[in-house]
């Protein structure tokens, strides 16, 4: 039956890529039972990570939603990818727990990833463990990682539990909190705790009393019994520790190696301990009858769409009827199921702060919020990161273009990072998400779950035309062929707008020399004429035009004669009136290590991008820059090799500007190349 909300821990695993955080889910499950052996990444056989592309990339692409049983509470364990190109499960696991776990490498110590989930995890006002991992690696150093976190995370970071020995010769860890050892277990269950061996004791008193000094800080009536030097009993001290990391006074940093199973009894003894239930925070909603958050929907092609939610209030049970809190419609729940990474069992049902899934909802998307009777309600806004990446998308098999649209449409139900458009000037479909290995994913994606086959391009940069200068021109249409003739004749001047954007079409005729009912099909032939300038063939934009004069023929005269005639004079003074081509500019912010400023900037510089400004903070530094967009289609490669993966980036639209006069020549020639090898 449904777990009570005080025996629920809910915890995200979270971190930059390659920290371990599978590793350490696989050895909290197999150390609680909830599995029987240790599973592990290379080999693809953890619980977490069972997708084909996570085995082959090895590296998890989404979360995975996995529990254990502990101390008779249920922890309800998310294992979120480290890459910030799959960051919207990270960001949507973020907004249904209380508790973040923190992974961390002992040789890379803090990373671009483990900054930024750390401040969203603060904007969500969520409680934080860390886990210093992989300490047996060679130059892994749990003293160094321990500094950098209080001085790039938060001076509030205390040791709870320290390293025996170090890199090859780590033998075991020290548990401060309930002062005793546990020693590597080489992969089996950890055994019992074992008392501090005695080289470690003098280092261990000395930590223990840096743990103590933080807590007994935070509560008062603790304070006093230790200032008077009494001896204070552990339970006293966890609890007091629960309370200061519930408030987010206290950020406990424990340490391991997930692969050989160490640290892990202490830190899930931590999870429980220090990590609030349900119970004890307060659920975003107003907390009447059923209501349920959808945070994860995965897209089966078998099981159909696979809904996760977390359950703020009420019990959700099987055939229960719900309603979406966003468009009203009614869902009735099918049959529930507790997820063990892609393994399920059914369940009678959740209750209040667990998390569960549901197969076959109509209707439901990720951030929806389902309720037992309409009310209105502040559903939670899951702030997804805008796409910074797009490739042109084309199937391999012709007549296919339905089939691709309607699998991608699968995969933003599951990702909503990843998102297709077709680009109205070029044409174009275009597939974007938050890196290249994103959309090489979601690619693979197509092809294996639902078969369809698919190419990537570059896309083409939507460049524009405008005029920098006024003119003005006369468009005589007249034809002459037996019977009715076709005759239109307009004159127009053309200025510059401001800011290189929109269109103007001012009527300035007087006394009818146009009738009123053929202007309107010159400003429609003025517009033809706009969609491919004669530059490089870019739509026209920044023009406003004034009809000023013409002529009509009470027979001859027709819309056709009079649009074709809008369409000549727009040409003539097009030509006149110093076209020029502009291209889109977009805002980049770059973070990356400090050590990598110097490159990444020589590298933006020689895109032609314009330096704004930057901001260090903790060892990383955002670099602001203008740069065209030309320059940055393929930037997520460059950065990755300047600073060893270990630099980010977002990109937005900005304005467009002139292009240089050296580049435009070069793509006027290129488009009048491609007009020409065009059969007419």
């Amino acid at each position: 039956m449904s777990q009570e909300p005080g025996k629920i821990r809910n915890v995200a695993v979270v971190g930059h890529r390659g920290t371990g955080k599978t590793a350490l889910v696989e050895a909290m499950l197999f150390q609680s039972g909830a599995i029987n052996r240790l599973g592990t990444v290379e080999a693809g056989t953890t619980t977490g990570d069972w997708d084909e592309d996570e085995h082959r990339r090895q590296m998890s692409l989404a979360a995975s939603l996995c529990h254990a049983e502990w101390q008779g509470r249920k922890i309800n364990l998310l294992d979120t990818p480290g890459d910030s190109g799959f960051q919207a499960d990270t960001i949507a696991s973020l907004h249904v727990v209380e508790g973040a776990l923190v992974v961390v490498s002992g040789v890379m110590g803090v990373e671009v990833n483990t900054s930024r989930v750390w401040q969203r995890a603060e904007k969500l006002g969520l409680s934080r463990v860390v886990f210093v991992n992989m300490l047996d690696r060679e130059r892994a150093d749990f003293h160094r990682v321990l500094g950098a976190l209080q001085e790039q995370l938060s001076s509030r970071c205390v040791a709870i539990q320290l390293p025996i020995g170090a890199e090859h010769e780590l033998t075991g860890i020290v548990d401060l909190l309930h002062n005793c050892a546990y020693m590597e277990p080489a992969g089996a269950r950890e055994g019992d705790p074992v008392p501090i061996p005695a080289e470690m004791q003098a280092t261990a008193a000395e930590y223990r009393e840096k743990l103590l000094d933080a807590v007994v800080e935070t509560d008062e009536a603790l304070m006093e019994r230790y200032l008077a030097g009494e001896e204070l009993d552990p339970h006293d001290v966890a609890a007091a520790l629960k309370t200061a990391v519930t408030n987010d006074e206290l950020y406990p940093v424990s340490c391991g190696v997930a692969t050989k199973n160490l640290g892990t009894h202490s830190l899930l003894d931590l999870l429980v301990e220090g990590v609030p239930s349900p119970a004890r925070k307060p659920s975003p909603f107003a907390g009447e009858g059923i209501e349920a958050f959808v945070f994860k929907t995965v897209a089966d092609p078998f099981a159909g769409r696979i809904s996760c939610f977390r359950v703020f209030s009420g019990t959700v049970t099987p055939d229960s009827n719900l309603v979406n809190a966003r468009d009203h419609s009614k869902e009735r729940v099918g049959a529930l199921m507790m997820l063990q990474g892609k393994e399920h069992e059914k369940s009678d049902g959740f209750g209040p702060g667990d998390i569960g899934a549901v197969a076959k909802l109509k209707d439901v998307q990720t951030g929806d919020v389902l309720v037992d009777a309409e009310r209105n309600l502040d559903v939670p806004h899951l702030d997804f990161p805008e796409p910074v990446m797009s490739f042109a998308v084309t199937p391999k098999t012709k007549g296919d273009e339905d089939k691709v649209a309607q699998a991608l449409r699968r995969l933003h139900e599951e990702d909503p990072t990843l998102q297709l458009h077709r680009d109205a000037q070029t044409g174009e479909q275009l597939l974007s998400g938050m890196s290249q290995v994103h959309v090489e994913v979601a690619v693979a994606r197509l092809k294996s779950r639902f078969g369809v086959d698919v190419e990537l391009h570059q896309p083409r940069v939507p460049y524009v035309e405008t005029i920098k200068s006024g003119a003005r021109a006369q468009g005589r249409y007249k034809k002459q062929t037996g019977g009715r003739g076709q005759f239109g004749d307009c004159i127009i001047e053309i200025e510059p707008l401001d800011g290189h954007v929109g269109y103007e079409f001012v009527d300035k005729i007087v006394g009818g020399v146009i009738p009123q009912g053929f202007r309107p099909a010159v400003d429609k032939g003025i517009q033809e004429a706009m969609a491919r300038g004669d530059l490089a063939g870019a739509p026209v934009q920044g023009v406003r035009v004034h009809l000023v004069d013409g002529s009509y023929h009470t027979v001859d005269s027709s819309e056709m004669a009079f649009k074709v005639a809008g369409s000549m004079a727009f040409k003539s003074a097009y030509e006149k009136a110093q076209p020029v081509l502009l291209e889109p500019i977009m805002q980049l912010d770059v973070t990356v290590p400090d050590d990598a400023v110097g490159g990444v900037n020589g590298d933006l510089n020689s895109r032609r991008g314009r330096l704004l400004g930057m901001e260090p903070a903790g060892g990383m530094t955002t670099i602001r820059a203008e740069v065209p967009m030309a320059e940055v289609l393929t930037y997520s490669q460059s950065l990755t090799s300047l600073t060893g993966g270990r630099g980010d980036y977002h990109m937005s639209f900005l304005r467009y500007e002139e292009v240089p006069a050296h580049i435009a020549q070069k793509l006027i020639d290129a488009a009048k190349k491609e007009k020409e090898a065009v059969p007419a």
